[in-house]
């Protein structure tokens, strides 16, 4: 898999050029634009253009060097690329690209000014698969995944109300069309134009309102939320798999999912069947098991008897990785409904070595953790898979983010595959690895570390994925989503986005007090743990910078978990802000350093909290942390300021895709 990478900045606006030898390529070769500043060009224009590298160093874009970027052109390769030439086709989209990197158009208005604003936060990062000489069963499977991730991404977009919206951009408004493409919807995600109403990739902005929802019921915001609980048939409006619509008499009423969407559904089902149909390998008996219960999952909503097929999959009976479902439900207005998503990747074997490793303590890390939840709460039998780490080739649907990417996911997140214990848990091993992602987290981490905590920073491998591994498994232990008290499970007890910071907390909180928990019992090196530690730590600056509430003032949960862990560990002292220090840069007056004596306890501490709130149901304390750490001006909020200052100097990555079979 190799990394491609496009700083979509001002200052680092670059192109291509071509070669002789009687193909017909593009242009003259040293003369044109450089790469860089064409691959900004295509991508302004909504072009899939990019030249992932000039790998015979001749100065010239050549057809093998094009990749294309999966999702913003549905058209095929053949149509760039036909028997190893350039097409009439892309010669003159490319004419059109070559024309605007020469000379960068100059934005007019407000909105395109604030569209530009948007995309110089992020720097773009291309992960590029190649499946063109595999075996034919294997194209084929590829053909009909990709194909299915294309209708997932239509589903995605019913849920998020966005679908029909794309159909208002003019066909050349390439950067409105590019905006749009990568947040899901016109609206703005990056961390300074988020709420600037002038950033929208649609004139006049369209009110956001979600699909799942009728709209009158989100006339005032996110109140409607609460209010669902108390309804008529409260308890079913709110299930994760299904639509809230009206009846004739104009009740409230769950509709399933495979009612309310049904035609996109069954389009997702036979692209699956047609996947496992294609593999016919005896080793991929799991694989093809799973594509029928999902085919048929999407056809009835039977997502336990997919989720039981799907958790038989492990890193050593497949060498491919597949989550098609609906999952995660931060992306909407109440956090309740699961959001669709397809996640399609290969097999990275180096996570057998940590299942190795962490197998065998699975069950004491349950009884540690249950001993600091305290009563009610009781240590379980538990027998989830730990983390297989795996290389992305695509990300759709609710999967595919704006900026940055999921390096962690446990699921499912409800029936009994989650309650027994038996979910399966991924690190995605592909994100953040090109030498761009290193270079712009170092320098981040830099500015705000002091030189004695930064020389503890690493990016190796095992520091790097330690925390992912451990956040992943904890998912798994102590009090998770279903755990109920009083018959009330979290999202009962604390509403939907208070109950999401809460397990996002305690998971990563875990991670924290597993890291030095293995290391005391000499399964990790006890380097190794501090190393972790440094890169969590600056794992939350990433999430602070994000601010705490999104545009609509939902609560941002992993910014909100991260907000609560500095603070609390600055209050306890494992945190210490030097203001009279510069940091590892030597410029930033102010750093932060890791007490290493300290941290152990302090994080102990905390993860008395995390896991006592959500062991006794305990909203009163929820919400006293939320007020201290997250609303609050407490002494930690100073020092949020200057981390998101610092962190918000440099471009942060967002991930395309591009596959070739």
């Amino acid at each position: 898999m190799k990394h491609l990478r496009l700083a979509l900045l001002a200052l680092l606006v670059t192109g291509c050029a071509s070669r002789g030898g009687g193909k017909p390529t593009v242009g003259p070769a040293p003369e044109g634009p450089p790469r860089e500043k064409l691959n900004r060009a295509s991508l302004e224009l909504a072009y899939p253009f990019f030249w992932s590298q000039d790998s015979n160093r001749n100065g010239a874009l050549d057809p093998d060097e094009l990749a294309l970027v999966w999702g913003l052109d549905a058209r095929p390769r053949e149509h760039w690329v036909k028997d190893g030439r350039f097409t009439p086709e892309f010669l003159e989209a490319w004419a059109r690209v070559r024309a605007r990197a020469a000379s960068p158009a100059a934005q007019e208005d407000a909105r395109h000014a604030a569209l530009e604003k948007e995309l110089a936060q992020s720097y773009f990062t291309v992960l590029e698969s190649d499946f063109a000489s595999a075996a034919a069963e294997e194209r084929d499977l590829v053909r009909h995944v990709l194909e299915a991730a294309r209708l997932v991404e239509r589903l995605h977009a019913r849920q998020l109300g966005t679908l029909d919206l794309a159909a208002r951009i003019p066909a050349d408004d390439g950067l409105s069309r590019l905006v749009f493409f990568l947040n899901q919807g016109p609206w703005c995600s990056g961390p300074t134009t988020e709420k600037d109403p002038a950033c929208t990739a649609i004139s006049p902005t369209p009110p956001r309102l979600s699909g799942l929802y009728p709209a009158e019921l989100q006339a005032n915001g996110t109140g409607f939320c609460d209010a669902l609980e108390k309804a008529p048939r409260g308890e079913e409006l709110t299930r994760p798999f299904s639509v809230v619509g009206r009846d004739a008499s104009g009740a409230l009423v769950p509709v399933p999912y495979h009612v309310a969407f049904r035609d996109d559904m069954e389009a997702i089902a036979r692209e699956l069947e047609a996947a496992g149909a294609a593999i016919q390998s005896p080793g991929e008996a799991a694989l093809r098991g799973y594509l029928a219960a999902a085919a048929r999952a999407f056809r009835t909503d039977d997502w336990t008897s997919a989720d039981e097929a799907w958790s038989r999959m492990s890193a050593e009976n497949s060498r491919f990785y597949l989550r098609v479902a609906p999952d995660e439900v931060y992306f909407e207005p109440c956090s309740l409904k699961a959001g669709f998503q397809l996640s399609f990747a290969r097999i990275d074997r180096a996570s057998l070595e940590w299942q190795r490793r962490l197998d065998p303590v699975k069950s004491d890390m349950e009884k540690a953790l249950a001993g600091l939840a305290g009563p009610p709460y009781v240590a379980r039998a538990v027998s989830f898979h730990l983390p297989d780490f795996i290389q992305i080739v695509v990300n759709a649907g609710d999967a595919r983010s704006a900026r940055g990417a999921t390096v962690g996911q446990s699921l499912p997140n409800w029936g009994p595959v989650a309650n027994e214990g038996r979910g399966r848990t991924v690190a995605m091993t592909s994100f953040y690895t090109d030498p761009e992602s290193k270079d712009v987290q170092r320098r981040r981490a830099e500015s705000i570390l002091c030189p004695a905590t930064l020389a503890r920073y690493s990016d190796d491998a095992d520091a790097t994925v330690m925390g992912t591994v451990l956040h992943e498994a904890a998912h798994n232990l102590g009090p998770a989503h279903e755990y109920a008290v009083g018959g009330r499970t979290d999202d009962q007890i604390f509403g939907g986005p208070m109950a999401s910071t809460l397990e996002e907390l305690k998971a990563q909180t875990s991670a924290l007090f597993l890291t030095d928990w293995l290391a005391a019992r000499g399964i990790l090196a006890r380097d190794l743990a501090e190393r972790a530690h440094v890169r969590d730590v600056v794992w939350t600056f990433g999430h602070i910078s994000r601010g705490m509430y999104d545009a609509e003032g939902k609560v941002k949960p992993y910014s909100a978990l991260a907000a609560i862990q500095v603070g609390f560990l600055l209050k306890e002292g494992g945190l210490v802000w030097r203001p009279e220090a510069n940091a590892a840069n030597g410029r930033d007056h102010g750093c932060l350093e890791v007490d290493f004596a300290a941290f152990p306890a302090a994080v102990t501490k905390l993860e008395q909290v995390a896991l006592g709130v959500k062991a006794r149901g305990d909203a009163a304390a929820a919400r006293a942390l939320e007020a201290e750490y997250v609303r609050g001006e407490g002494p930690s909020a100073s020092v949020l300021r200057a981390v998101t200052e610092r962190w918000l100097r440099f471009p942060g990555a967002t991930f395309l895709y591009s596959v070739r079979y």
